[in-house]
């Protein structure tokens, strides 16, 4: 079956769907996005995804382009259109289309809404956190509002590719300090050498991950003590565990990073449990 799009009003073939030249998006990356998990043709985490982008939208200053409730509405149609049981939807907002000038265009455009939906197979998913994953160090030098989840990902996809081309699946991102901020698309974690589970706080302005979020809570009702406090990359060597958090990975053993081995080499209890805890939950509130 072909996949359906929803692009500024109307569902169309992905293969034709498309924006006006001029859209700022692609002209600036003058936009917002956000990524959804589906279980069951179900929103996880839906509360936290759309806060999250009516803030982001808020940042920027450009207009929602529909209300929270009429966007439920069409993430739901899409995923139904493209008969989605388990998978994603990804959501695209920029400032619309204007004559290519820096400034906002003056009268305000109409913003443009992309709503794409497609299957996943999670039991990939699954099998990688089995033997857990690889993690590549890059210095952080991302612009200095990475709380803003912005179409502008330059420096997080050539710190992902330096990955991938290393043999690692994720790149954490190293602040002029040697802290660790996050990783390309993933936020950061480990269970230090105290049993402390540690990440970075969001005053540092990393991004304000949903996933992040919702299993602190997890982690704090599970008995695991959490901290937010930064964690060098030696730390992380150190460290008893290591993890990796995303809406697309949910939470995934860390078992190496710059080649050293974390712990034991294998994912660890602390990062087991959590993903467990984490997934009963997604699928049991998924809206």
């Amino acid at each position: 079956m072909s996949r359906i799009a929803y692009v500024n009003g109307l569902y169309v073939p992905l293969g034709h769907a498309a924006v006006h030249i001029e859209d700022r998006g692609f002209q600036f990356a003058d936009g917002v996005y956000e990524y959804f998990a589906v279980f069951g043709g179900k929103l996880a985490d839906a509360e936290g995804h759309l806060a999250r982008l009516w803030r982001s939208l808020a940042e920027l200053r450009i207009e929602p382009p529909m209300g929270e409730a009429a966007l439920r509405i069409v993430l739901r149609e899409t995923i139904r259109r493209n008969r989605v049981r388990d998978g994603s939807v990804y959501v695209q907002v920029t400032r619309g289309a204007a004559p290519r000038d820096h400034p906002f265009p003056n009268p305000v455009r109409p913003p443009s809404l992309i709503v794409t939906a497609k299957p996943v197979d999670f039991s990939v998913g699954a099998a990688r956190a089995e033997r857990g994953v690889k993690v590549l160090t890059q210095p952080d030098n991302r612009w200095g509002r990475c709380d803003i989840k912005t179409v502008g990902l330059l420096p997080n996809v050539l710190a992902k590719q330096a990955a991938r081309e290393a043999g690692a699946y994720e790149a954490w991102l190293v602040d002029d300090l040697g802290f660790v901020t996050e990783g390309a698309s993933t936020n950061a974690w480990i269970v230090d050498e105290e049993g402390v589970l540690r990440t970075r706080d969001t005053n540092a302005n990393i991004l304000r991950g949903v996933t992040r979020k919702g299993l602190i809570e997890i982690a704090e009702e599970a008995g695991v003590p959490v901290s937010q406090r930064p964690f060098t990359v030696e730390e992380a060597k150190r460290a008893r565990e290591a993890f990796i958090t995303a809406a697309s990975t949910f939470v995934m053993p860390v078992i190496e990073v710059d080649g050293v081995k974390i712990g034991d080499g294998r994912p660890g209890p602390v990062a087991k449990r959590l993903r467990a805890l984490y997934l009963d939950n997604a699928r049991s509130t998924a809206a």
